[in-house]
Formats: C-alpha cells, structure tokens, sequence
C-alpha cells in the first residue's frame, strides 16, 4: 500500500530529517557486532551533548518516551517511597500514574492547564516532605504547550531527593541543561525535535542516580526496563540483555548528527522563530492562545475560531492539503488544536503552508 506525503504539524511524531531515512538504508548489523557497538557509543557521546551532561549512564532505550518515563520511574523508585510529581497536563497526570504504580506515595504539585508551575511550589512541596525518593516535573508539557521552568530546582541536589525531568518534547527544541541545572534522571523522545520516528527513548542518569539504582533493596518491577542490566550492555562488559533496534539506533545516529552539524544554538534558534511566526499569524486568523505562561515555540496550543468544528476543519487539512495538526487534550478536546513545530518541520516553509492551507478554509 502506498501512503500519502503528510506535513506532520501535529504534537508527533514529525517529519524525519532526509538523513534520517537515508540511515534505514544502511546494512543491519548484529546487536554485538564490535562495528555496531561503536555507532551505540557515538549515539551516547551525542546524546551526552544535546543534555548537556557528562553523565555515564547515557543511552537510548528501546521504546518510545513512554519507555523512558517508565525506566526512571521503576528504577528509582521503590514500593512505599515518596515521590513529589508536578501536574498541569496530561503527561504529568501520567507520570503520578506510573509512580503508583511502583508503589510509591504521590504528592501532587498542581497548575491549571495553560499555567507554568511555580518552582517554589515544587520547593515547598519538598520542604515539607523532604524524605521524598524523586521530584518530578514535565519540562515541555505536550498537552498544554506550556513550558515549566527547571533551573531552580537545582538546589535539589543539596538534599537526598533526586531530580526526573521529562524532556520529551524539548530536547533538540529549547535548552535542555542537565548538570546545569541538577537533574539526576532525565528521559526524551525521537520523533519530536530531534527528527527521528519513534521507537527510541534517549536517558542519562547522573552518578547519584546510578548509586541508588544500583542501592535498591530489591530489583526494579521491570526486567527489560531495569538500568543495571542496561548498563551492563551499554558500558564496557557488553553483556547480552535484549536485541537491540538496529536500523531506529541508526536513524537516532543520524538525526543526532543532523541537529550537532547545524549547532544546538541554531537548532534552537530555528524553533524559536518559526514559533514565533506562527504563533504572531494565528490571532489573526481567530485562533486565541491556549498556553497562557512561557508557551513553547515548538508546541503551540490554541481555542479555535467561533464556529469552527475541529474534527471537520482537521480532516479537511489532512484531506485536502496533507497537513496534520492535533486535536485538543482534556479542557481543549474538541475546542482547541496542539500545533507542531519540531525537528524537519520546524521551518518557515511549514508555517506558510499552514496558514495558506487555514486561511483558504476559514474563507470558505
């Protein structure tokens, strides 16, 4: 079956750098072959440069985001911790999902949908459970558009709580600074910014982080998920855990290597402006803002015009002009749209062909 050309301006996946397809051409390799091995080191010494981080424990897990939020959780955490979760959207709801999961106690620090969380809020929550295993927090909030500021909680790193950041949606997009900022687990995503398809999910897990890992009183509820086989197959005993991706790990290789050749400065400077383009050209067309605190430029969440009908005007653009934007989470569903800026996509051409498309059919 032949597929259609799409425009993917939707919350993900995007489209995938022409280098990055290019890589699924490249000649599958055993998950130990020694010249595997060597692109799974470069993916991690890459990977290091886009967190931000001289973390060892620096690799890509195979699954999507989803995987990666759910290696940090059951890796960390342990039945009857305390885990301190930030909440003003979807993925922050589902990061209190897994922890319960784990077992854990959650205490919930929460924004309306829209609004940033206030670090000090997250402070706060710790002051007053300062025995908490983990604090975590969404940094780019996908279901909101809203980005959730980072830096302050270093001050984390003065106590034994450990700080999990999601970066699904930001890495590659806007900066992401782990040792900066003190984070001790973080996990991202390939089909975002980084202009990879999904299947991957890059993590790093800093020195304390890995001590109580590999601390725990039990091992992790996941065997495949569980870092201190990972490492083992990651790290210099190369020991056999699971058959790795080949062709995704390729891909990842590729789009990490697009995104270093045009320099995280520029990366980001390039989401920057086409989000703000974007996001300059909307009103006029009768959108309104979603994100009402620090919004995303590679996100952008809008209410739809009066009148409008959102699955209607979005089939329409998948139909007619091979545009996909999303549809709306929670308070927006149907009301609203999730607007993609990222990776390949994130280009001034995609912004006109978006509002050419819109303005065609809000003029009909």
């Amino acid at each position: 079956m032949v597929h259609s050309d799409r425009l993917l301006l939707g919350p993900g996946p995007s489209n995938p750098y022409p280098e990055v397809m290019e890589a699924f051409q490249r000649p599958v390799l055993g998950h130990l072959d020694p010249e595997f091995l060597s692109v799974l080191d470069e993916i991690a010494d890459r990977l290091r440069l886009l967190f931000r981080t001289e973390n060892v424990l620096t690799l890509p897990i195979s699954g999507t985001g989803s995987a990666g939020m759910e290696a940090c959780f059951v890796n960390l955490l342990e039945p009857g911790d305390t885990a301190i979760i930030g909440v003003n959207g979807v993925f922050g709801e589902r990061m209190c999902e897994v922890a319960r999961r784990c077992g854990a106690a959650v205490v919930r620090v929460e924004a309306p949908w829209g609004r940033a969380i206030d670090p000090q809020q997250l402070l706060d929550a710790h002051r007053a459970h300062p025995g908490a295993r983990v604090l975590a927090v969404v940094h780019a909030e996908t279901s909101t558009g809203v980005e959730n500021e980072i830096a302050p909680l270093a001050a984390l790193q003065q106590t034994d709580t450990l700080l999990l950041v999601d970066t699904v949606t930001s890495l590659g997009g806007i900066p992401v600074d782990v040792d900066g900022w003190g984070i001790d687990a973080v996990y991202s995503g390939t089909q975002k910014c980084l202009g990879v398809p999904p299947g991957l999910s890059p993590v790093s897990f800093s020195p304390r982080a890995v001590e109580r890992v590999r601390g725990r009183s039990q091992p992790a509820q996941s065997w495949y998920l569980d870092l201190s086989l990972l490492a083992d197959y990651v790290g210099t005993a190369r020991r056999y855990h699971h058959t790795a991706p080949i062709s995704m790990l390729y891909a990842l290789h590729a789009g990490l290597g697009v995104v270093l050749d045009e320099g995280l400065e520029a990366a980001h400077a390039r989401h920057r402006d086409a989000g703000a383009r974007l996001q300059g050209a909307l009103p006029e067309l009768g959108f309104r803002p979603f994100a009402l605190d620090r919004p995303l430029p590679q996100l952008t969440s809008v209410w739809l015009p009066d009148g409008v009908d959102d699955a209607k005007m979005r089939a329409e653009l998948l139909v007619r002009f091979g545009i996909e934007v999303g549809g709306g989470l929670g308070e927006l569903a149907g009301k609203g749209w999730r607007i993609g800026l990222m990776g390949h996509s994130a280009r001034e051409r995609s912004v006109i062909t978006l509002l050419g498309a819109l303005g065609a059919l809000l003029q009909e």
